[in-house]
């Protein structure tokens, strides 16, 4: 993985500044995301979400617990968060679909995402 694809991998709050880094890389207007719903971290940045994934592998996380989506800053609340990935398709867990479509899951998913990386604020 080259500098331009990082990814980030926190339970805290991470700095805009910071998350303005990966805008860019590669995508111009979106940051991949895989969030554990269990531990509510996050792993943000990087080309694909399998990426993501496997960094909360790799730091105990649990494949039951994470769900994949794309973070767009400058939108509303309500719209900064679209809840699509492969990894999402899992149909031991009644999930066929690579959009998120569980309302609870997706609860959960928006509450980490506008907790440790923003309501969709722009990033200036």
């Amino acid at each position: 993985m080259t500098a331009a694809h990082k990814i980030l991998v926190s339970s805290k709050r991470l700095d805009p500044q910071v998350l303005k880094s990966l805008i860019g890389a590669p995508f111009p207007d979106l940051m991949k995301f895989v969030v554990d719903i269990q531990s509510k971290r996050i792993a943000i940045g990087g080309a694909m979400h399998v990426d993501a994934e496997a960094e909360l592998l790799e730091s105990g996380s649990v494949q039951e617990h994470l769900w994949g989506g794309n973070y767009y800053p400058g939108r509303s609340a309500e719209d900064c968060v679209e809840y699509t990935s492969l990894i999402n398709i899992r149909p031991a867990q009644h999930s066929r679909f690579m959009e998120v479509r569980d309302p609870a899951i997706r609860r959960k998913m928006l509450e980490i995402v506008h907790t440790l990386v923003g309501r969709g604020e722009p990033l200036t």
